[in-house]
């Protein structure tokens, strides 16, 4: 239950959660809250979720626009890197999400926490490549809450996701978070490429000249890894071809 409170101009969201049911559903974190605005103030109130915070927190925002992306006006806004080469053996298992936790990690540091991440920015009427999933329709935005959506052959016409990833903590993020929405309507996504070895048989002159290659294009994919995560040493060797 997601209640709203607003007393002397102080505006601020009391979530309820019921330990005992989510247990029993088998849920270990809590759902999405929802918040849709109905003023021209579009912020999300984070201070009062630091007053008793044991550390910093992570937060996932996803906006739903009626026009283009949407960031911050009070904090810096950053992105994620994107499109490069990245070792192959991250795709086995977990790997690519202890690779995604430790570059998130290393920016914030970078960042002194004090920066909010774009990872994905994308109009709802295009097409994707790659795609994460099915685009949603007009019906189910609205029960998002983007009641302007429109069915347009069984999807939207218009409308902009983004998603935004934020660390924070009470000295680093003294203000609530401010949006707003842009013009900016140009797709985009922190996206990694994975180059699959060919593993058969080539004796030939070609496949001698692609071996040589490969290596080369090995050791540069271990080299960007680590300049992403900040690894080194024993953190990076399970990522070098031939030690997976």
């Amino acid at each position: 239950m997601l209640e709203s409170y607003i007393r002397q101009d102080m505006h601020f969201f009391l979530a309820k959660i019921d330990l005992r049911a989510q247990e029993k559903l088998g849920v270990k974190w809590p759902r999405p809250l929802r918040v849709e605005y109905h003023s021209r103030k579009f912020m999300l109130p984070i201070r009062l979720g630091t007053v008793n915070a044991d550390g910093p927190q992570d937060l996932v925002i996803y906006t739903l626009t009626p026009t283009g992306r949407v960031e911050t006006t009070n904090y810096r806004s950053a992105r994620m890197p994107t499109d490069v080469d990245l070792p192959e053996v991250v795709t086995q298992g977990g790997n690519f999400a202890q690779v995604y936790t430790a570059m998130f990690d290393l920016r914030v540091r970078r960042d002194d926490m004090r920066a909010v991440y774009l990872e994905y920015a994308w109009p709802m009427q295009v097409v994707c490549d790659p795609c994460s999933g099915e685009q949603l329709t007009g019906a189910e935005l609205g029960t998002l809450g983007a009641s302007w959506a429109q069915d347009y052959h069984g999807g939207m016409n218009g409308g902009f996701v983004t998603r935004l990833h934020v660390r924070y903590d009470r000295r680093h993020f003294p203000e609530d978070l401010v949006f707003q929405e842009t013009a900016d309507t140009a797709p985009w996504q922190a996206r990694y490429v994975v180059h699959h070895a060919f593993r058969g048989e080539a004796a030939c002159e070609a496949g001698a000249a692609y071996r040589a290659e490969l290596a080369k294009r090995q050791s540069r994919e271990i080299e960007t890894l680590s300049s992403l995560t900040g690894w080194h040493g024993a953190e990076l060797a399970p990522f070098v071809p031939g030690r997976e």
